[in-house]
């Protein structure tokens, strides 16, 4: 039984409906705490998703759906949260998407530069300034915002520049709400995930597959959801308390450079 290191905080997950932000919900869950987490998707969609967590959790979450890129339903949704858990804790910036269609840079269209930026940055950025104007007007020790950024900030990929460009934006995030927050107790890090095995992936997997036995990490492994989570757990439960504004890779290896 996973002790409760995390009751009576609450918690904020964007992206959670799967991948990544599931494994980071439930780790959060596990951990004692009350979770909204939220996607794009409607909730008839998470049927089975809710009934499972119904039964390990119950009164323990909520679903709302959200589309973080717009102003309206980002307020919609921290109602939400206020309605049912009380003032934010924790906030996990994960809610991303790739490219619908992978172009050149030579190619790309400014439709899909809009869309990716608009989730991927502008939502993550305003969303974090809803929720720390709400945390410094009620300051509280061990409050926490926490950004699942990628190697793509630093790793160029002409065929989805527009992701790659947002990534490294959300690294400037992490600065700039670090140096900002600091005053207020608030611990902010940026989480940086490699190749991990999700649905954004699958499309590309033999190819990663190749790379991966190649020696493309040093770990010759797919990372996983639960490996991320796993950072999420570290930097929530306070076992890096004097690193705010730094960046955890979860790449097995693949930034280090090496000869």
């Amino acid at each position: 039984m996973t002790e409760k290191l995390l009751s009576g905080q609450n918690a904020l997950v964007s992206g959670g409906a799967r991948g990544i932000g599931a494994a980071i919900v439930e780790q959060l869950l596990q951990l004692g705490a009350s979770v909204t987490f939220c996607g794009r998707s409607p909730s008839s969609a998470l049927a089975e998703r809710s009934a499972y967590l119904d039964r390990l959790y119950p009164g323990q979450w909520q679903y709302c759906h959200c589309d973080i890129s717009d102003r309206s339903s980002r307020e919609r949704l921290l109602d939400e949260c206020r309605r049912a858990f009380g003032e934010l804790d924790i906030l996990v910036n994960n809610a991303g998407v790739a490219p619908e269609q992978r172009a050149d840079i030579l190619e790309a269209t400014e439709e899909s530069y809009d869309r990716v930026m608009d989730i991927n940055l502008k939502g993550p950025y305003f969303l974090t300034q809803a929720v720390a104007r709400q945390m410094c007007a009620n300051p509280k020790p061990g409050r926490c915002v926490i950004t699942i950024g990628s190697i793509s900030a630093e790793t160029a990929s002409t065929s989805r520049g527009e992701y790659c460009l947002s990534k490294a934006g959300l690294a400037m995030l992490t600065k700039l709400w670090a140096v900002r927050l600091a005053e207020f107790n608030i611990a902010v890090f940026e989480i940086q995930p490699g190749i991990i095995k999700t649905d954004m992936t699958a499309a590309v997997q033999e190819k990663y597959d190749r790379l991966l036995a190649d020696g493309l990490t040093l770990q010759r492994r797919w990372g996983l959801p639960e490996d991320v989570a796993r950072a999420v757990k570290a930097l929530v439960c306070g076992l890096l308390p004097y690193s705010t504004g730094q960046v955890i890779r979860v790449d097995g290896g693949m930034s280090l450079p090496r000869l």
